[in-house]
């Protein structure tokens, strides 16, 4: 499938694409392993994402702390985990929120295996 990102239900596939779309959110999330950032975005996390050039959308998102949105706007999970973090939140509570799951349900089934997408 040359030029063609396959499209999997219920997945987002982050390609050259999405990378180039999400580029300001994923950098203001990665600014968030330096210590000073985190509290100058604890300070004012308004202006720290105007500092970053979000879009209005990405802004909005953030600052709503709208997991699933700031995944469709192009952020990357290893980049919006940082901001997760901040806020006290595991990967088992992304994961759920992710697959419509509690954590705990998310977290007992990967205990279990994992989902059946079959």
């Amino acid at each position: 499938m040359t030029g063609t990102t396959p499209k999997v239900p219920g997945t987002y596939v982050f390609d050259a694409a999405e990378s180039r779309r999400g580029r300001a959110l994923n950098r203001l999330c990665g600014s968030l392993k330096d210590p000073g950032n985190r509290a100058r975005f604890t300070a004012d996390e308004a202006a720290y994402c105007d500092a970053y050039g979000l879009t209005a959308q990405q802004r909005d998102a953030v600052l709503r702390r709208d997991w699933n949105r700031m995944m469709e706007l192009g952020g990357s999970i290893f980049y919006v985990f940082k901001l997760a973090v901040l806020d006290g939140k595991s990967m088992q509570y992304l994961g759920g929120v992710f697959t419509g799951m509690t954590t705990e349900e998310f977290t007992e089934a990967l205990r279990a295996g994992g989902r059946s997408f079959g």
